[in-house]
């Protein structure tokens, strides 16, 4: 009975961060309320499948560790960008790829981590969050293109629930603070449905169990552009989960080794597989749950293991995928504010801590943020150039992730002893 409650706490500290990606995801690419609830439930099943992959350790795959994995929002933006652009068979396509690619890397990423320093990985978050900020902002207006959008009825939705978040972190704390998400969002609903603003046909036409089918939104499709996007987003990921590694591995006092780092790698990228597989997303691992055992001190694995078949369960169920649903957009909208703000000041505090280690830094996250953010505004500004370039420059998050990437080689890994020996002839010359 301890188990099963300690798990619950866990699914539900990680449940709000599960649903948004699908709610967010599904609406910005206008499916109905029967696929919706069908990606929400899907997302909810995989999610339990990959902790089970990540906590079941053996030779191929698997770190041992009581880690929770979730869809990753790093790939919410790129994802709406592709659907929009080649339409949703393209993103999972791109999974589909990015998968086999972190399963083929897994035994080497280890050695790839010096590409990718905080100065590169704090400057991709900043500029995903940055990204993703104008979905929420069209969101608490009650969706783009809506008749009602603007209305006083709205706006007093998604900045009520956004207010009644801030609040709870304000004025609670541990297990309550870490599920504020959860409780603002189900709180403005809970409004919303007092004014009539809450439809629940989504509800009574869903069933109490459904089978899940592989590709359930078609063939999957292949792009280079939209695939290159999602292996940054994979690589970005994998280091956000390494850092969750490490930090369970000096709770549970769990030395890791290539080996361990390769097995724990491998597990994400067989679930990102099966995320393109079955039409859900790529996944990381999720750190809110390592802060909620650092406030229990429970670190069994097998209160995860529990956590992921209470997952799975829930996914046969599209009854309560439909629930969420039916989450008014204005009230997501409050809600993606506080989360996607979360984000950026994630990204913030990653670059805070190279920031002042050297003036390169500062140039790599100016040019880079600076790239990523005009693209995304000015999408046109490469359209003249060659397809074959157009994969690089198409989209923000790539091109400004590419960009820290190069400039973080040119400024820290090329051999200063050259540019010394130049500075040198000119003194010399002169």
């Amino acid at each position: 009975m301890k188990t099963t409650a300690l798990a619950l706490q866990h699914l539900l500290a990680m449940y709000a961060g599960a649903i948004l990606v699908p709610l967010i995801v599904g609406g910005a690419l206008g499916l109905n309320s029967e696929q919706l609830t069908y990606l929400v439930a899907i997302d909810i099943l995989m999610c339990g499948v990959a902790t089970i992959l990540q906590v079941v350790r053996n030779r191929f795959f698997g770190i041992g560790l009581p880690v929770v994995l979730g869809c990753t929002f790093t790939a919410v933006g790129p994802m709406i960008a592709i659907g929009g652009q080649y339409g949703v068979s393209a993103i999972y396509g791109s999974i589909l790829v990015s998968g086999l690619f972190v399963i083929l890397i897994s035994r080497f990423f280890g050695k790839l981590v010096r590409f990718f320093p905080p100065v590169v990985t704090g400057t991709v978050v900043t500029i995903i969050g940055i990204t993703l900020i104008p979905v929420a902002i069209n969101n608490m207006g009650g969706g783009q293109g809506t008749d009602d959008f603007g209305s006083a009825v709205n706006l007093a939705l998604s900045f009520g629930t956004l207010l009644f978040i801030i609040l709870l972190y304000r004025f609670t704390k541990g297990f309550m603070r870490s599920i504020a998400i959860l409780i603002g969002i189900s709180g403005g609903t809970l409004v919303a449905a007092l004014f009539g603003r809450v439809d629940f046909s989504a509800v009574s036409e869903s069933g109490f169990f459904h089978m899940i089918e592989p590709f359930y939104f078609g063939t999957p499709s292949f792009h280079w552009s939209a695939i290159l996007t999602m292996i940054l987003v994979a690589m970005v990921s994998l280091v956000e989960s390494t850092g969750v590694y490490f930090a369970l591995s000096e709770m549970t006092d769990k030395k890791l080794d290539e080996k361990d780092l390769a097995s724990g790698y491998r597990a994400e990228g067989i679930a990102i597989l099966f995320g393109g597989v079955f039409n859900a997303f790529p996944y990381t691992a999720f750190s809110q749950n390592v802060g909620l055992m650092h406030m229990t001190g429970v670190k069994s694995r097998r209160v995860i293991l529990v956590m992921g078949g209470m997952l799975i369960g829930l996914g046969f169920i599209p009854k309560i995928a439909a629930f969420t649903t039916i989450i008014p957009t204005a009230v997501l909208g409050g809600a993606m504010i506080a989360m996607f703000g979360m984000v950026i000041s994630q990204g913030i505090k990653m670059l805070s801590r190279v920031m002042t280690e050297s003036h390169e830094n500062s140039m790599i996250v100016a040019c880079s943020v600076g790239m990523g953010l005009g693209v995304t505004v000015v999408p046109e500004l490469f359209a003249k150039l060659p397809e074959s370039i157009q994969i690089l420059t198409s989209n923000g998050i790539v091109a400004g992730s590419l960009t820290a990437i190069v400039l973080n080689i040119v400024f820290h890994m090329l051999p200063k002893r050259r540019t010394n020996e130049v500075h040198l002839l000119h003194e010399k010359s002169a």
